[in-house]
């Protein structure tokens, strides 16, 4: 009974694993022609995650990923396409006071009348973590007719 459940659970830990862990070599076995079209200079370039002018968009998907974001741009005459990838960094601030709350035993007792013992409640202080994540936007990729026309990249 136990060794039934076991195997579907294992099978279903394996596909989350492997669908969270996208790397630029499972991107190239999903799309195996498109990287087989371009000539090995390109290959080499896609696999060092190094996109260029005149890449498709499964070029750039192979080389990068997905985007974090997809904008559109349309004019008059044109249709532009922008993907944006990000990077997310936490940053921790320390400890801060969040405000007052309660507890069980405290310097400043309630004393309800008419009785003379200590209320279970007192007024202390919560504290928190200071984090939070920052996003930035690192490289954005403009596609003009299917193609990269411009690439905006963050230089550290």
């Amino acid at each position: 009974m136990k060794s039934r459940l076991l195997i579907p659970l294992a099978a279903l830990g394996v596909l989350l694993f492997s669908v969270g862990c996208q790397t630029v070599d499972t991107r190239i076995k999903e799309k195996p022609a498109v990287f087989a079209s371009v000539d090995k200079e390109t290959q080499e370039k896609i696999k060092q995650g190094i996109i260029g002018i005149g890449y498709t968009e499964d070029m750039v998907y192979l080389a990068l990923g997905s985007p974090d974001q997809i904008r559109e741009s349309v004019t008059a005459t044109s249709r532009t396409l922008s993907w944006i990838y990000n990077s997310y960094t936490t940053h921790y601030d320390g400890i801060y006071g969040m405000g007052m709350g309660y507890g069980y035993y405290s310097r400043y007792p309630y004393y309800p009348y008419p009785y003379y013992r200590p209320y279970p409640y007192y007024y202390g202080g919560y504290y928190g973590g200071g984090s939070y994540t920052e996003k930035e936007e690192r490289i954005r990729v403009t596609f003009n007719h299917g193609k990269v026309t411009a690439i905006d990249q963050v230089t550290d």
